[in-house]
């Protein structure tokens, strides 16, 4: 048995997102922006899409924009946030230690143009609080951008609560929801942000797409310049297959939603209970504040790199942290902004399941991880001498 556990990296295509998007690829491949009977057929394929995004998220279809990827998504809404600040002489921008690298690489490109970020550190159980946020607020802030659901440890953000806040304070609100729409309930006009990200690979879409929703009223900058597509807000050719297809698996996805939660709910305490169980272990992040299928363990004595690559050999992909870092060897940021020390922030497991999965693969998960943390401790002179008492555990 090859078990897939890394759906918080990316997801398989739907079936039904791939048959909407194969008549894109062979039939109705003409271009939206033409006006001949091609290009207005692919224009109402662009259109449905849009409807049912919105729909999907509870917002109007004119304040949904498609993007190439989430992080395009975070990088437009953020830059915005920034240049309709600086034109009210606001330039403070306040996030969390722990977002995805598509907005701390963002935000430290603004910071070395002259904007003032201020992080939030992360409390242990890898939440922040409104009351955080409302502390940090400033009369010259200019937007909060705080991500929903963690990519690594799966801790939701109270993203409402964190918005009205920053409704009071006359503050733009933007939250990255990448791990988060097509998992949890996501609805715009509920939560009172101003802008959110998304991206279709999330949720058993393609790779390639995802959208930006912007309140309307809210002037988005350019990220890509060109011609008039997308309200003239992000140019290029759309990809139209991609789009279609996108919007196919948040419609999937989003229908008995609850029901999947519940399912995969079960799944992940099933593995929660189950890792718990391992000597020296430790959950990473609170434990009901969380999405339904993400799980992070740290194992005392081993360093992340070899247990995946044994895991990996006994049948289970899994992950350390973010895909998008996996060519690091530093430990993990989100870890480290939780207070972990970096010796046992290297030996980090991600598990991320969803409804795909079965109760007999998480079975086979709970039998090799052990086997396999097992035979790494023996190997290791770092979990000999913990063992020994020379330095003591800290887990």
């Amino acid at each position: 048995m090859y078990v897939y556990a890394d759906n918080a990296a990316t997801t398989a295509l739907s079936p039904k997102a791939l048959e909407a998007m194969l008549p894109y690829f062979t039939e109705t491949y003409g271009n939206a922006s033409s006006l001949h009977s091609p290009g207005q057929r692919a224009a109402e394929g662009l259109l449905w899409a849009r409807e049912t995004v919105a729909a999907a998220l509870g917002a109007e279809a004119r304040e949904i924009y498609f993007t190439g990827c989430g992080s395009e998504a975070d990088n437009q809404a953020i830059l915005t946030g920034a240049a309709l600040g600086a034109r009210k002489g606001k330039k403070h921008i306040i996030s969390t230690a722990f977002e995805h690298h598509a907005v701390l690489h963002t935000l430290k490109k603004l910071e070395n143009e002259g904007y003032e970020i201020t992080l939030l550190p992360v409390h242990e159980n890898g939440v922040v609080t409104a009351e955080d946020v409302a502390a940090a607020i400033r009369p010259d802030t200019a937007l909060v951008t705080v991500m929903f659901v963690n990519n690594e440890i799966g801790t939701v953000q109270p993203i409402a609560d964190i918005a009205k806040v920053c409704r009071e304070k006359g503050v733009l609100c933007h939250t990255d929801a990448v791990q988060a729409v097509g998992h949890i309930p996501v609805n715009v006009k509920d939560l009172g942000v101003d802008m959110l990200s998304l991206a279709a690979h999330k949720f058993h879409g393609p790779k390639g797409v995802g959208a930006l929703y912007a309140r309307k009223g809210i002037a988005l900058v350019n990220v890509i310049e060109g011609g008039q597509q997308e309200r003239g807000k992000r140019g290029g050719t759309e990809n139209i297959p991609g789009i279609v297809g996108m919007a196919a698996a948040l419609q999937e996805a989003t229908t008995d939603l609850e029901q999947h939660m519940a399912y995969v709910t079960g799944l992940r305490e099933r593995l929660i209970e189950g890792l718990s169980q391992i000597p020296h272990s430790r959950l990473n992040g609170d434990r009901e504040k969380r999405a339904p299928g993400t799980v992070n363990f740290c194992f005392e004595g081993i360093e992340g790199e070899g247990l995946l690559l044994w895991l990996d050999q006994k049948g289970v992909a899994a992950s350390s942290g973010s895909a998008c870092t996996s060519g690091s060897l530093d430990p993990s940021h989100v870890l480290l902004a939780l207070g972990l020390p970096h010796e046992i922030a290297h030996g980090s497991l991600r598990l991320s399941v969803d409804s795909w999965n079965t109760p007999e693969e998480i079975d086979h998960i709970l039998q090799v991880v052990p086997e396999v943390v097992r035979y790494l401790r023996d190997m290791s002179p770092v979990w000999d001498e913990l063992e020994r008492g020379v330095t003591p555990h800290l887990i």
